[in-house]
Order: C-alpha cells, then structure tokens, then sequence
C-alpha cells in the first residue's frame, strides 16, 4: 500500500506541472478562444533563460523571477508579431492553429540552437530534503511544486477579481467587441494575457525540469498532458485546470504501474480519460457550455 502511496506524490507533483500549464492555456483561450500549441515551446525558452541565469551565478529564485519577465515579453511578442496579424480566431481559427504550431516547430529549434540539445542539470528550488511517514518518502520539491500551484491559483484570482486589468481582461474574455467599444484597448488586453501565459510558464518549467532534465524536449510530453488536463477541466476553467492537471498526474503515474500495457503507452490513460469526458460533458468538468442563438 506504500508503493500506491508513492506513486501518488509523485502523480499529484507532476500533475501539479500539467495544471500551471493548463491554467496558461486557459488564460488565452479565455482571452482569444484560440489553443495555443506554442506555450510549451514559449514556456521551454522561459525556462531556460532561467537554467542560463543560474548557470551564471544568479540565485535561482531571482533567475525564475528572471525567466517569467522573460517569459512575459516572448508572450506579448509572439501575440503582437504572429498571432494578431494572422486573423480573428472567430473566423480564421485554423489558420491561427496552424501559426501556433509553426511557433512551435520554430522556438522548439531556437533553444536547441542556443542551448544544445543535450540534457542539462536543474537544481531544485526547494532543495534535494525530504522525509518520510508511513514509509512513503515526500520530498520538499514534490510539496513545493503543489504548493506554489494554489499560490499562483490564488494570484490569478486576485488580479482577475481586484485589478482593473483582470476585470478588462474578464470583459474581452466575455465579448471582446463590446469591450472595444466601452473603451476597453483589445488588443493591449490580449499582449498581456499571452504574456501571463509566459510567465507561468517558467514557473511550469522551473518545477518539471528538475525531475525531466533541462533540454529542449522538455515541454512536449508535458503539453500533450496540460490539453488533457485543459479537456478534462474544461477549457475556459481555471479551477478545472487545476483539477484536471491533478488528475491526469495521478492516471499517468499510477495506472502503468498496475496495468502493464500501459507501461508501452503512458498516455493512453489520459486519452481514455479525455475520451469519456468528451462523450459525457463536451465542455469540461468545470467549463461553461456554449449557448448560441440561431
């Protein structure tokens, strides 16, 4: 029964990467109602500024409060250079699709032309500690990792709730015409939620690149989990991020350990499981479901 235990810190610490993720997809498919499938790519760029910074002597915290700075103006600059000139997503969202993915293909061989493509070290925020109860070992990094997802949860919902540009960035989400026309700048409004994005995304990495390893296929298993985590949830939800991210952890890592054909495909639980929900709730656990006039 320990073992089942262990699995579970280690699915809820990794699932806890998947929801920061999906909370990024979620903030700009609010915000555009477009998925983004170049935030993994924007979020490894964030990430290894931050591994760069380090490198150089710079305390790690510094360096993630670094990367997420960094991570913030290469969101704004995809959104404000590729996305925007590209169309609506309303009514061009395959040809947004399709940018997305070549934003990927390019940022995913820019950091391997920077950095290499060899697998680097990442220190731990928290440190290497842990301990142990009932046999089960829970290390301070595993804790962290949870942790700083409800505190970023927390943040989101404050700026959403209590600052001007959360409230502008709710009304846009909403109907970003009538926010054009209440004064509201849109298009100010969408830099700064792909920049949001960003920066959480070097949080995401700054806590899976430690157990992954620093190199440029860090994100791509990982953002294949947060659109299952984002499905799951729903995806205008960021609690059903938070949730769905969680749960996809725990699937991911316990069920190969039990069911063994699964070991060969670690991600068809997730697929299953998106799968069911599809044909049960299209819109998520947590999302609002679309009504639309005829």
């Amino acid at each position: 029964m320990s073992a089942f235990f262990q699995y579970c810190v280690i699915g809820l610490s990794n699932g806890a990467v998947y929801a920061m993720v999906a909370m990024s997809l979620v903030i700009i498919y609010r915000a555009t109602g477009l998925l983004n499938f170049a935030q993994g790519e924007t979020s490894l760029i964030a990430t290894f500024v931050v591994w760069e910074a380090h490198e150089r002597g710079v305390p790690l915290p510094l360096g993630l409060l670094i990367g997420m700075v960094a991570g913030f103006l290469l969101g704004a600059l995809l959104q404000r250079v590729a996305v925007q000139p590209a169309g609506d997503p309303a009514t061009a969202p395959l040809q947004l699709v399709i940018v997305t993915i070549g934003l990927l293909l390019v940022l995913n061989n820019a950091a391997g032309l920077i950095w290499g493509n060899e697998s680097n070290v990442f220190d731990p925020m928290f440190g290497p500690s842990s301990f142990s109860i009932g046999g089960v070992t829970i290390g301070a990094q595993q804790i962290g990792t949870v942790a700083v997802l409800f505190a970023e949860a927390l943040a989101l919902v404050a700026v959403f709730r209590f600052t001007k540009i959360g409230l502008a960035m709710r009304s846009v989400a909403s109907n970003a015409e009538s926010s054009g026309l209440s004064g509201i700048p849109v298009s100010r409004i969408l830099v700064i939620s792909w920049g949001i994005a960003g920066g959480i995304g070097a949080i995401a990495g700054t806590f899976a690149a430690p157990n992954l390893g620093m190199d440029a296929t860090l994100f791509l298993k990982i953002l294949v989990l947060s659109f299952a985590a984002m499905t799951i949830g729903g995806f205008d939800s960021l609690l059903g991020a938070i949730v769905g991210g969680l749960v996809v952890g725990l699937i991911t890592d316990v069920l190969p350990r039990y069911v063994d054909w699964l070991k060969e495909m670690p991600l068809a639980p997730a697929v299953l499981l998106i799968l069911a929900v599809l044909l049960v709730r299209p819109q998520g656990l947590f999302g609002s479901k679309q009504v639309r006039r005829v």
